[in-house]
C-alpha cells in the first residue's frame, strides 16, 4: 500500500481547550494535536471531552484562524442545516459603507506589501465578527442538544450532592501567536459567555474564503474528488473542515438504521388528530451519525488516498468488502461479502468485528475529507488483538491525509502500535530512509495522549521510547500479570516436585 502524500494536507490550527468541574472532571487542558488520544478507566470523563470537542466545532464551525459570524443554509441535498462563515457565503454585497470598506480591505488584501491584521478591519466589521461569541443562549442551546440535557447546569461535576460551577476555556494559536480566544462559564442557573480575538491576529488572503466572490451555499465546495481550493491569489483556503463523531455503540446503530428510518418516516405522515407518544432522543453527535449513515452516498470520484485507506482496513483486518446498495424503501443497506465469495450477507449476520468497523470504513470512503475532524469512540472494539494495530495504522494514515483524528480508547495494543510508529519514524530519520516495516510513520509532536483518572484530573502522558505512549497503569496490569503467572508457575512446580518425593 503506498504512503501518503502529506504535501497538500490541509493544517490544522492549535487549539487549546480548558476546563474546570466538567462531568467527571475536575481540571484538565488537552491540546490538541494531529491525533489526540484519551486513554483512562472507565467514566473518568473521556466521552465527555470527546463530546465537548465535538460541540465547539459544531459551535465555531471548526476552529478557523478568524472565526467570522456565521450563517445557517439549508442544503440542496441533504436535510439538515449546514453552517458557513459570512464571508464564505458572500453574505457581503456591495452597495452601503460597511460593505464598501469591506470590500476595500479584501483588495488590499490581494496588493498589500505587508500583512494586515485584525485591527485593520472596519471598527464596525470588528464588532460585528467579536459578537459570535457573546450569545449565550445560542451555545446553551447546543451544548444541551449535543449532551442531551434539559439543562446544560447538569453538566457541572458534583461532589456529595453538590455542584460547582463548569468553566470552559478554548485558545487558537498559529505558532506563537494568539489569534482568538473562548470563555463559558455555567452555573445553577446562568450561563456566560465572552470571547476576543487578538488585533495582531493576521488577515491573511487564505483566511478569507470570500475573495473568490463565489457564492457557497452547497453543502460542501469541495469534496474528496475536488482539488484543494485556491483563492485568487493562488494560496490555498484554510478550511475548519467538518466534525464527525463514531459513537462507541455505532455497530448497532448502523445495524438498526434502516429500522429507525422507516419508523422516522411512518411517523412523519400520520395525519389528523393521532396523538403520539414522547419520541425520546439522541444527543447530537450520535443523530448526525445515524443521518450521515441514512442519507449515505459514496463519492463518484473519491480520492485515493482515502479509498487506499478504506481498501487497506478491509483487505488486512475484515478479509471482506463493505458493500452499499439501495433498498426498496429508498434508504441505503449495507452489506457485507467476504473475500472469495459472490454473495452479500447482511452486517447483522456478520462477525461483530465487521459490523462494528463497517462505520469507519464507510465514513473513510464516502464522507470524510481532509481538513475535517473524525472523533472515533473505542476503535478496538470486538477486534481481535491482531486487528487493533491495522486500525491504528489507518487512523495513522487519516492524519498524513490531514484529517485531525481524537481517539478514546482502552486498548494497549493500540497504544503500543502508536508508539511504534513514533520509532520507526525517529528510526527513518536517523537511518534517512523508510524503514520500511509500516506504510506510515508519526512524529512524536504529532501525537498527544492524555490520561483521565479517577480523581478528576487529566495529565499528558509524554512519548519516550522505552514506554512509548502506555499508560503507567497499562504497565502495571502487564507485570502484575505477568508476575501472578510466573508465581503460579513456580508453585505448580514445587507441588510436582513434592508430589514425586512423596
Amino acid at each position: 500500500m503506498k504512503k501518503i502524500r502529506t504535501i497538500d494536507a490541509p493544517k490544522h490550527p492549535n487549539v487549546k481547550i480548558a476546563v474546570r468541574n466538567f462531568g467527571p472532571i475536575v481540571e484538565g487542558t488537552v491540546d490538541l494535536r494531529p491525533l489526540t488520544v484519551f486513554v483512562g478507566p472507565s467514566n473518568t470523563g473521556k466521552t465527555y471531552f470527546a463530546t465537548l470537542l465535538y460541540t465547539l466545532h459544531r459551535s465555531f464551525v471548526g476552529f478557523p484562524p478568524i472565526p467570522f459570524p456565521q450563517i445557517e443554509v439549508f442544503s440542496p441535498w441533504q436535510s439538515r442545516v449546514r453552517r458557513g462563515a459570512l464571508l464564505d457565503s458572500n453574505h457581503f454585497l456591495r452597495g452601503n459603507s460597511r460593505d464598501e470598506k469591506l470590500y476595500a480591505v479584501f483588495e488590499k488584501l490581494k496588493t498589500a506589501e505587508k500583512p494586515l491584521k485584525f485591527s485593520h478591519l472596519p471598527q464596525e466589521l470588528r464588532a460585528e465578527i467579536e459578537s459570535n461569541f457573546n450569545i449565550p443562549q445560542r451555545f446553551r442551546e447546543e451544548f444541551e442538544t449535543c449532551f442531551d440535557l434539559e439543562s446544560v447546569s447538569q453538566m457541572r461535576h458534583s461532589v456529595k450532592g453538590h455542584r460547582h460551577d463548569t468553566a470552559i476555556k478554548v485558545e487558537v494559536s498559529e505558532e506563537d501567536l494568539l489569534h482568538w480566544n473562548f470563555n463559558m462559564q455555567i452555573a445553577e442557573s446562568d450561563v456566560t459567555v465572552h470571547g476576543a480575538i487578538n488585533g495582531d491576529a493576521p488577515l491573511r488572503s487564505e483566511y478569507a474564503p470570500g475573495l473568490d466572490k463565489t457564492p457557497h451555499f452547497e453543502s460542501r465546495s469541495y469534496r474528496h474528488d475536488s482539488p484543494i481550493r485556491r483563492n485568487p491569489l493562488g494560496s490555498p483556503i484554510i478550511d475548519s473542515g467538518e466534525p464527525f463523531y463514531l459513537p462507541a455503540n455505532r455497530s448497532g446503530i448502523l445495524q438498526g438504521q434502516a429500522v429507525i428510518a422507516s419508523s422516522l418516516v411512518a411517523r412523519s405522515t400520520r395525519a389528523g388528530f393521532e396523538r403520539l407518544p414522547e419520541v425520546p432522543t439522541f444527543s447530537t453527535g450520535v443523530a448526525d451519525f445515524l443521518q450521515n449513515l441514512i442519507l449515505y452516498s459514496p463519492h463518484k470520484e473519491p480520492a485515493n488516498d482515502m479509498v487506499a485507506i478504506a481498501e487497506a482496513l478491509e483487505n488486512d483486518v475484515l478479509a471482506g468488502e463493505v458493500i452499499m446498495k439501495p433498498s426498496p424503501s429508498g434508504y441505503p443497506q449495507f452489506l457485507y461479502r467476504p473475500r472469495g465469495m459472490e454473495e452479500e450477507i447482511r452486517l447483522s449476520n456478520a462477525s461483530s468485528m465487521v459490523s462494528e468497523l463497517a462505520p469507519l470504513v464507510l465514513f473513510i470512503r464516502g464522507i470524510i475529507s481532509p481538513g475535517d475532524t473524525l472523533i472515533i469512540e473505542e476503535p478496538e472494539s470486538h477486534l481481535h488483538p491482531g486487528a487493533q494495530p491495522e486500525v491504528a495504522v489507518a487512523l495513522a494514515r487519516l492524519v498524513k491525509a490531514g484529517v485531525r483524528v481524537v481517539v478514546t480508547t482502552h486498548s494497549g495494543g493500540f497504544l503500543e502500535e502508536i508508539g511504534n510508529l513514533i520509532r520507526e519514524g525517529e528510526l527513518d530519520e536517523k537511518l534517512g530512509k523508510p524503514y520500511g516495516e509500516s506504510p506510515v510513520t508519526l512524529e512524536k509532536e504529532e501525537v498527544g495522549v492524555w490520561r483521565f483518572q479517577p480523581d478528576g484530573i487529566v495529565t499528558e502522558i509524554e512519548y519516550n521510547r522505552v514506554d512509548g505512549v502506555d499508560p503507567e497503569e497499562y504497565i502495571d496490569v502487564a507485570s502484575d500479570l505477568y508476575n501472578r503467572s510466573a508465581r503460579l508457575q513456580n508453585w505448580l512446580v514445587q507441588t510436582e516436585d513434592n508430589q514425586s518425593h512423596e
